[in-house]
């Protein structure tokens, strides 16, 4: 099987299990199915992109568990906030936001989930990983590479469409006159509920995003 195709469905998988722990922990949060992930299908790209970065750079430390746990929240944990800014940049929105919680940095990252991200690494590293990889192998190769490439293009097609449709919610929210640091209310709600389904669940995924403030531009002297 191409080696290419190989660590694609393996990004793909840990994509699947990041999207349902979020759903689950979310749901049970909130007490009600909360549909995450700003992608239609059921996948979050963050989390395959930190398990492949995982395997990658961690497999030298297999034999201290220790120094794997302390990398593996080092490395997710970086990985978290260059998302958190990068997507902010993008699209001009803040997708998650852990102010609220102790010991967090600018909102982006907190120290809780940076543990817990270190102890999902040693579990990505000594179980799921190995035992995924024994998976893959054992299935016929041409049928990897068949189902692979037409996930791929799937995502590629949902990857379009999903910016197209998180451009325009971002430009609906943006002619609401309104605060730029203050969270989406009902007046945002009452435009987007006519308009896209789509629009809806992201808002529901993501209730406490905020619109970035604007810099303002230093008056001519």
């Amino acid at each position: 099987m191409d080696l290419i195709m190989f660590y694609f469905l393996l990004f793909l998988i840990y994509s699947v299990v990041g999207w349902m722990v979020e759903v689950i922990s979310c749901s049970i949060k909130e007490k009600r199915l909360a549909m995450r992930g700003f992608l239609i299908g059921p996948y979050c790209p963050i989390y395959g992109f930190a398990a492949l970065i995982l395997i990658f750079l961690l497999k030298r430390y297999i034999n201290d568990p220790l120094v794997m746990f302390m990398m593996a929240l080092l490395v997710v944990t970086v990985i978290e906030y260059l998302t958190s800014y990068l997507l902010e940049k993008l699209f001009k929105i803040r997708w998650w936001d852990y102010s609220e919680q102790p010991f967090n940095v600018n909102g982006r990252i907190s120290l809780v989930i940076s543990l817990l991200f270190g102890i999902l690494g040693l579990i990505l590293m000594y179980y799921l990983n190995p035992h995924l990889i024994n998976i893959l192998k054992s299935i016929n190769p041409q049928t990897l590479t068949i189902i692979g490439s037409i996930l791929m293009i799937m995502i590629i097609i949902d990857a379009i469409c999903s910016y197209i449709i998180i451009s325009r919610l971002k430009m609906t929210i943006k002619n609401v006159h309104k605060d730029f640091t203050k969270i989406i209310d009902k007046k945002v709600w009452d435009i987007i509920k006519p308009n896209s389904i789509y629009q809806r669940r992201l808002l529901k995924a993501f209730p406490n995003f905020k619109i970035s403030e604007p810099k303002k531009k230093n008056p001519k002297k």
